[in-house]
């Protein structure tokens, strides 16, 4: 972490500031940001972010190997597999905890990664108003791959719209405006035109899909997925209810939903490198290790941290029924390396890549970070706390 600017930082924070910064957040948006926003940015070195893009680098030669959908094709459900998949995903996001490694050196360590869109509107506007109320210096920037706002803001578009009119592409969730993160779709909207809608606005004629826009029934040529299919898993009959959005439809997926399963925590064990923790599938564990207390116990399919065994017992692992649906990874200790006025805070920082339609490979584009102060990174281990929740990085232009 960069001490310098975080020093000028800390000096200048006040409550009445941090409540100056929420107000602009939430100007003119829809509504306000429904989750918990940190009070500061991380502020990273030079050396820090360059030790992200190779380990993202690495991860990123993973998901561009010629068998990786055939290494990968066992992680889609039957049930949820769509028709149509394309040749790669468009949105890779990549979750780094800040560690530190056995020879006490500030290191990332992968937690997780995405083939899934994730908060590529908001970002923009939280850097923007991080910068503006706390005077963030013009040479910090949350961009990489020599990026700025402008030229993000291109290859967002470049990326969801490809060859159509905004009009023709739809951002989709299962009910987008009570999601938490409508904030970011509709400054998507905002930025790059694409009307939000819900799952049971699609109407299905023959192989077609339309949404109504005003007085007028529009096809749609592309969908803009937020949805994910655990959260619709509940109700095994939501496809006599609305669209079937499985079948060989006359439409595009930006990002297939198939790759939400392809690149996730299905991925983690063919990977290597030394920011990667070692992963195994649980079936294919030869031997229960002797030091559990160094393993967490996750699901493959569960998303926001839900079914996660940290304090594992032998009988939590000889207990699951499904051994191929699990994976044992080594565990990752963060290090609390954001000073704030009251101690130590841990970090997560998140890759965001963007990959349209005719690039050879994702480019590395904006981040994500989130603070904490609990057992685990996310809203629910975190009330009560100051100094916690969404945010974002800053570093060397």
């Amino acid at each position: 972490m960069n001490p310098s600017v975080r020093k000028t930082f800390n000096e200048k924070f006040s409550d009445e500031k941090y409540s100056q910064f929420l107000d602009k957040l939430n100007n003119d948006l829809k509504e306000p940001v429904p989750f918990r926003v940190a009070e500061t940015p991380v502020f990273l070195t030079a050396d820090f972010r360059d030790k992200l893009v190779a380990a993202g680098n690495d991860i990123v030669d993973t998901i561009l190997r010629p068998d990786f959908k055939e290494i990968t094709e066992r992680a889609i459900p039957d049930f949820w597999r769509v028709a149509n998949e394309n040749d790669h995903p468009h949105f890779i996001a990549l979750d780094f905890g800040i560690c530190k490694d056995e020879q006490g050196n500030i290191v990332p360590k992968l937690i997780e990664l995405q083939g899934f869109p994730s908060l590529y509107g908001f970002q923009v506007h939280l850097g923007d108003t991080f910068r503006e109320v706390y005077d963030i210096a013009a040479d910090e920037t949350i961009f990489f791959s020599g990026l700025n706002k402008e030229s993000y803001l291109d290859l967002l578009k470049k990326t969801i719209l490809g060859p159509y009119q905004p009009d023709e592409v739809v951002l989709m969730d299962v009910s987008a405006p009570e999601q938490k993160t409508a904030v970011d779709f509709y400054l998507t909207q905002k930025y790059i035109g694409t009307p939000v809608v819900s799952l049971s606005d699609l109407i299905q004629d023959g192989k077609k899909l339309y949404y109504i826009a005003g007085d007028e029934k529009k096809q749609i040529k592309r969908i803009y997925n937020r949805l994910i299919f655990d959260e619709i898993a509940g109700d095994p009959e939501i496809f006599t209810k609305v669209a079937d959005i499985r079948q060989p439809l006359e439409v595009e997926w930006i990002t297939h939903p198939n790759w939400f399963y392809r690149v996730s925590k299905f991925t983690m064990p063919f990977l290597t490198g030394d920011y990667i923790p070692q992963t195994q599938f649980l079936h294919q564990l030869e031997q229960i290790p002797v030091d559990l207390e160094n393993y967490v116990l996750k699901p493959l399919f569960s998303f926001a941290g839900q079914g996660v065994i940290i304090d594992i017992s032998k009988e939590d692992i000889t207990a699951i029924t499904d051994p191929d649906n699990w994976i044992l990874q080594q565990k990752v200790n963060y290090e609390p390396v954001v000073q704030s006025p009251e101690g130590g805070v841990k970090a997560e920082i998140r890759l965001l890549y963007l990959w349209p339609d005719g690039d050879e490979k994702p480019t590395l584009a904006i981040n994500l970070a989130r603070l904490s102060r609990g057992k685990m990174i996310g809203v629910r281990y975190n009330k009560d706390y100051d100094w916690v929740g969404g945010t974002i990085a800053f570093m060397p232009g």
